[in-house]
């Protein structure tokens, strides 16, 4: 079982951190465009391997690609794909290639980011990386953002998303399935 998602990386970091004298703004000046990629990640829910992709966009095309890294790796294995519904999640061409590479697709609840463990792993990342601090290039932050997620351990990537916690819900939806009354 793998838990899928994407995140927007942004030229412009997050501001989590600044000072200004007291009752005064802070002035946060900015230029330009504010470039962007996206990562597409999989999260293997119980040995904590790691995919990504990054892409310049989050559309079916970019779904799809990143559904075929999935199969590359996974191949001779049945793949079950935790994910939301995110319009190129459900595009036609992104179903019917789910279906021809047998994965099935276990769908989240609409606006429930919380419930992926991908999320987690996604702040902690944009915090330790991007967070107070501007890159020169794009592929630089993402290079450095993509290497970051794969130097954790796979049980650190687990803790890290939360998978360990005893009140992790997926595991209490399977063990009240597959274990019983306690």
């Amino acid at each position: 079982m793998l838990a899928e998602d994407e995140t927007d990386l942004l030229l412009f970091p997050p501001l989590r951190a600044g000072w200004s004298r007291r009752g005064q703004p802070a002035d946060v000046r900015i230029s330009g465009r504010n470039a962007r990629r996206v990562v597409f990640g999989s999260l293997n829910l119980w040995t904590g391997h790691r995919l990504f992709l990054a892409r310049e966009r989050q559309r079916a095309g970019d779904f799809q690609e990143f559904l075929r890294l999935i199969h590359g790796h996974y191949r001779g294995w049945h793949v079950a794909l935790l994910l939301d519904a995110n319009s190129c999640h459900t595009a036609a061409g992104s179903l019917r290639l789910a279906a021809r590479l047998g994965f099935a697709l276990l769908w989240l609840p609409k606006r429930s980011p919380r419930l992926n463990p991908m999320d987690t792993l996604w702040g902690q990342g944009k915090d330790v990386i991007s967070a107070n601090q501007q890159y020169a290039t794009m592929e630089g932050q993402v290079q450095q953002f993509v290497e970051h997620l794969q130097a954790l351990r796979n049980d650190e990537a687990l803790d890290t998303a939360g998978v360990h916690s005893g009140d992790f819900w997926l595991t209490k939806v399977l063990c009240k399935k597959f274990c019983g009354p306690a």
